[in-house]
């Protein structure tokens, strides 16, 4: 059985979620690149659109890690759905904006479970490969 194929699905799916987190970041980034342009301070607001980028690259890379089966990947995932869950709690309650919270909050919850399923926990850890390599 080749590698790939052990991989749980959980895990894909898992790295397609936070590839999208990845990805509404950077066209937060590009949103931010086109303030910019009517901006007083452009150097602050582009600094800004630098510091997103650099964070939604390195969410892009381990969701695309998990999507290609890749251990590495996980640990930074769960860190961005734990600090994503604290922004959704602030986004629920101090902002008052109890849809948007809700929703982050859900998804990041639901990214979060995938990746602390049985079958993950079990590839993160390698005992699959343990059993493999016994018989």
């Amino acid at each position: 059985m080749s590698t790939e194929s052990r991989v749980p699905p959980a895990v894909r799916a898992a790295g397609a979620l936070t590839a999208l987190q990845g990805l509404t970041g950077l066209a937060f980034a590009v949103a931010l690149v086109a303030r910019s342009f009517t901006a007083e301070k452009t150097g602050g607001v582009l600094g800004e659109a630098a510091y997103f980028t650099v964070l939604s690259a390195g969410v892009l890379v381990a969701g695309g890690g998990l999507v290609l089966g890749k251990h590495w990947g996980r640990t930074p995932s769960v860190v961005v759905q734990l600090l994503l869950l604290g922004v959704a709690w602030y986004t629920y309650g101090p902002s008052g904006q109890q849809l948007w919270g809700s929703l982050l909050g859900a998804y990041a919850l639901g990214t979060l479970v995938l990746l602390f399923t049985n079958p993950v926990r079990r590839w993160a850890l390698g005992a699959d490969e343990d059993d493999e390599a016994a018989s």
